[in-house]
């Protein structure tokens, strides 16, 4: 009964910081809840993981601690220089060395290229997280003509999980995670200009869109997976202080900089979510510090299941399209 009364007491004070934002998405939050919930660093031995965006950030902050717990890891990095040198921080720190693979998010040349060599080949592979992500302080194009954040945080990453999903469907617990944010909470997704080329270039707004995208192609991955053994989700860190997050938004790095959280506490639900089976953490679910959480808090942000499926089949044309 006292263990009962605990628990009960737990999740109002979880329920509470969640509804008050700041102190949820908050270092305080995580703390918190950390506390509460006496969470464990479960071994991951036997886990093969594959992180994008992994030589900086929230994303090396996750591999090394997969490496930690005892997990293979697959680093993908876009630039050889800087993810050689935090491969071998990680090696050092964590007494494994992961594995690094070079692919550019943001071409989807590159993505095929390496997705294709991977999945054609013998290593196993039971997780994959969508991590990497830009927010450039001005509009860019990509080589094959994308908007920059559009072509890295969505079509990328759907490009690549596509690629991987016959090697993802081989594993007895096979999980994509997609790395959102809290400021996908702002957006819905405008299917009518995907890339936002009829407005001004505002890297919050164009950012928050491509995060949006991302919780609705999980959900629509889980729906069509249903039976094919891979759990789709998606996630957020919570408010983590970070060079991607200084850089583009200092003004609320400054403001809110003593109370963000870490990289690595605002990677650890994804490492969580690394080795949890399909009971303790279902597909189709938004997470954030190991729970469900909203996937909308804002009138006028909420999309339907034919929304989903178009931004699914929009994703599936661009990236078929585009050259090899």
């Amino acid at each position: 009964m006292v263990a009962l009364v605990k628990r009960r007491a737990a999740d109002l004070v979880d329920t509470a910081l969640d509804l008050g934002i700041v102190p949820g998405f908050s270092a305080i939050g995580y703390r918190t809840r950390k506390r509460l919930f006496s969470w464990d660093a479960e071994r991951l031995e036997g886990r093969s993981v594959m992180v994008t965006g992994a030589n900086a950030g929230i994303g090396k902050s996750i591999a090394l601690e997969l490496s930690r717990r005892g997990a293979k890891v697959h680093m993908v990095c876009r630039n050889p220089d800087k993810g050689e040198a935090a491969r071998e921080e990680i090696a050092l720190e964590s007494g494994v060395d992961p594995h690094l693979h070079i692919c550019d998010l943001s071409s989807l040349a590159s993505v095929r290229d390496f997705a294709t060599a991977f999945a054609a080949g013998d290593q196993a592979l039971d997780v994959l997280i969508n991590n990497a992500g830009v927010m450039p302080p001005e509009h860019q194009k990509t080589d094959e003509g994308f908007e920059l954040i559009f072509a890295t945080n969505v079509l990328g990453p759907f490009l690549l999980t596509e690629l991987l999903l016959p090697k993802l469907r081989q594993s007895e617990n096979g999980r994509v995670v997609m790395m959102s944010s809290g400021g996908m909470y702002s957006s819905d997704f405008k299917l009518d200009d995907p890339e936002l080329e009829k407005r001004d270039y505002d890297p919050p707004r164009f950012y928050a869109q491509s995060k949006r995208a991302e919780v609705m192609l999980a959900d629509e991955w889980q729906d069509r997976e249903a039976g094919g053994g891979v759990a789709f989700c998606s996630m957020h860190p919570g408010w983590a202080n970070t060079d991607g997050v200084s850089d583009a938004l200092p003004a609320f790095n400054k403001v809110m900089g003593p109370i963000l959280r870490t990289g690595a506490e605002g990677g650890e639900t994804a490492v969580w979510l690394s080795g949890a089976s399909p009971d303790e953490a279902p597909g189709g679910e938004f997470y954030m510090d190991r729970k469900p959480r909203p996937k909308h808090r804002i009138p006028g942000t909420r999309e339907s299941a034919e929304d989903r499926r178009r931004l699914f089949e929009l994703c599936e044309s661009l990236t078929s399209a585009a050259p090899d």
